[in-house]
């Protein structure tokens, strides 16, 4: 078999496969780049760095992992933007939205703990337990936590896929990103390897508009924290 491959394949017929074969990987290329290419460019005017983000009442803060009760460094460090925006008047509740499908996994409640250790009140932090991916953070905030304007708070690899959910969700939403390249090369650079793949199936929820994996009853967690003194 090998032979009659090494025998077909003569430089001629190599050249002429040459071009369709460029094209071929042009096209991939552009149909994997060209979601986050847009991504980028719409949502530019909205993300900013946070002393000139806009105000808003809400910051929603996406889950990441965490392990033995505490934050990831990437999740820790998205905390931390999200208290900075607390501390300068910038919003004035903080909806943390994750992952708490299995028992002993908690994103949700170890983010509220990490953010009330930093100097934010309880009260004015939300918790949001089927926040299971960026999509359904965003669909959820606007859907059940009644929220129509927000910052939203994740990784600057991030950020432009998630300010473009949340905005295709039906929210008036800005962006602060963090940049994590300092303390976690590895997982930033994988992050931004990462993301033209994942703005794929972004692209699927920005044209389907599906529902959350996870609905049920509106909460009035986030109204309750912003009539709190």
């Amino acid at each position: 078999m090998i032979s009659r491959v090494l025998a077909w394949a003569t430089p001629a017929r190599l050249r002429r496969l040459v071009l369709p074969l460029s094209v071929l990987v042009g096209l991939l290329a552009y149909g994997v780049l060209a979601p986050l290419g847009w991504a980028y460019a719409d949502t530019a005017r909205y993300r900013h760095s946070p002393d000139k983000v806009p105000t808003t009442p809400v910051a929603l803060v996406l889950g990441a992992g965490v392990w033995g009760g505490q934050p990831s460094i990437l999740l820790a460090r998205r905390l931390d933007v999200a208290a900075d925006l607390y501390r300068r008047g910038k919003v004035k509740v903080l909806l943390v939205s994750g992952d708490n499908r299995v028992e002993h996994y908690d994103e949700p409640t170890v983010m509220r703990d990490y953010l009330i250790a930093h100097g934010v009140p309880a009260h004015k932090i939300v918790r949001d337990f089927a926040g299971l991916d960026t999509w359904d953070s965003c669909a959820r905030a606007k859907r059940i936590f009644q929220v129509d304007r927000l910052t939203v708070v994740t990784q600057n690899f991030h950020l432009p896929r998630a300010v473009a959910l949340c905005r295709a969700a039906g929210l008036e939403a800005f962006g602060v990103g963090d940049d994590s390249m300092a303390d976690r090369r590895d997982a930033t650079v994988k992050g931004y390897v990462r993301e033209p793949l994942a703005m794929i199936k972004a692209m699927t929820d920005l044209s389907a508009r599906r529902d959350p994996k996870l609905l049920g009853r509106q909460e009035p967690g986030v109204k309750e924290a912003l009539a709190t003194p």
